[in-house]
């Protein structure tokens, strides 16, 4: 009687483990999230293949935004090979603690960094951990240390789909996306495109492709010499129907301010290399601008008070696009619900087709709205996810008259087909197609 009643109580206690650790899990959750809803944008540097330069880009980028005049922080979260701190010079400034937060090192005003390696003895030192450390740690870099407010956060991820890459895309659900790092040559590429499916798996939207070492320009002559050939990052890119951001070439001064401490584009930031890089920084502001979290808290605020709309429709040629996945342009029209009137109609390239990314752009363009021929059911729940409307079921018309009829009452959502003035799509023996 007494080993049954034992029995009960390991399972009961059992049970009580696994309560105890989900409720830590929400409590931890919580405070990740409180501390990243103070960043604006999170940047994921990633690669399938080891030293093609990965850090090097994640360095230059941070500081790149942070000379712009933007608020950034560094997150290295390359728990075995950490090698942020001597790229930025901060070995010896170690980290500091303010009650229960950790404060990250400060490279200079604008740029805050934390790495596994600003917490070693020193720089020989292996830290030999599994998986769920490596994973506890990324959860303390998120939630411990007090980022404060910053515009970006630049997470400078180890090579492969692993552990690490695979925790901090999770833990990071709403990352602007992820900049994916090759080298020309197709050894480094079959790894990489392996990075671009777990980028489509985990639905991270892909900023686009940088083929660093892509050439060596000779400092004396200026001669182009192809010595991990060029183009195949470009090739890949177009290949995988995913965005290509630039080429940056082999470059001495490169080399020697990774090994330094001084970051190229702070001390070389003329130079042709530097031209390179602010590519993948041009890119990444236009792809989420800094106003863009300005416009879209400003234009839902408008929404609240004045009854304004914004209606998403893909068009080709100026009627409504029957491939809603697959188009080239969509059409916004912002129109006041109240008087019934359009306030204006522009047209906007759509993002190259990624699964799951166009619910995520369309509200990030303040869309509140979509009217279209017809969509996929997953395709549907997204948008609905996304807190956006979707009329089905409307005739290939121009975005305008849509609009008007669906603000008269008379275009309500069907299947493949509408229902408008009464008639199948209002255009008597019309039938919509999709």
């Amino acid at each position: 009687m007494s080993e049954n009643l034992q029995s009960i109580e390991n399972i009961q206690s059992h049970k009580k483990n696994k309560l105890d650790l989900r409720e830590q899990e929400r409590i931890e959750n919580q405070n990740i999230s409180a501390r990243m809803t103070k960043i604006k944008h999170k940047v994921l540097v990633l690669s399938g293949k080891g030293g093609v330069g990965k850090s090097t880009i994640a360095v230059n980028l941070a500081v790149s935004l942070a000379e712009s005049g933007y608020k950034v922080g560094l997150l290295d979260i390359d728990i075995h090979g950490p090698s942020i701190p001597q790229m930025l010079k901060l070995n010896e400034r170690g980290l500091k603690t303010e009650g229960d937060a950790i404060i990250p090192a400060r490279f200079s005003e604008n740029l805050k960094a934390i790495s596994m390696g600003l917490l070693m003895e020193g720089r020989d030192e292996a830290v030999i951990w599994r998986g769920p450390l490596k994973m506890k740690m990324i959860k303390q870099f998120l939630m411990d240390v007090d980022w404060g407010e910053l515009d970006y956060l630049i997470v400078d991820s180890p090579p492969g789909t692993g552990d690490e890459p695979l925790s901090i895309a999770q833990l990071l659900p709403d990352a602007d996306g992820a900049v994916i790092v090759t080298t020309p040559q197709e050894i480094s590429l079959v790894d990489v495109r392996k990075c671009v499916n777990f980028c489509r798996k985990l639905s991270l939207r892909i900023l686009g492709v940088v083929e660093n070492m892509s050439g060596f320009i000779c400092p004396t002559c200026s001669t182009r010499i192809e010595i991990f050939n060029a183009g195949g990052g470009l090739k890949m890119a177009e290949e995988m129907k995913v965005p290509f951001l630039t080429s940056i070439p082999i470059d001495k001064k490169l080399v020697e301010s990774c090994d330094n401490g001084k970051p190229f584009m702070k001390y070389y930031s003329e130079t042709g290399t530097a031209k390179a890089f602010q590519v993948i920084v041009d890119k990444i502001t236009e792809a989420k601008p800094e106003n863009a979290t300005r416009y879209n808290q400003q234009h839902e605020a408008i929404n609240r008070d004045n009854n304004l709309i914004r209606i998403a429709i893909p068009v080709s040629d100026g009627k409504l696009c029957t491939h809603f996945g697959h188009c080239e342009t969509f059409s916004f029209v912002e129109v006041d619900e109240g008087s019934k009137q359009i306030k204006y109609n522009t047209q906007i390239s759509a993002p190259l087709h990624q699964p799951g990314l166009l619910p995520r752009w369309l509200h990030e363009h303040g869309v509140n709205l979509v009217i279209t021929g017809g969509i996929g059911e997953r395709a549907k729940d997204l948008l609905l996810d996304q807190g956006i409307g979707v009329i089905l079921g409307a005739p290939p018309d121009p975005p305008e008259h849509l609009v008007q009829w669906w603000l008269e009452g008379s275009l309500i959502s069907g299947d493949s087909s509408c229902d408008h003035s009464g008639n199948l799509c209002g255009h008597g023996d019309h039938i919509c197609n999709h």
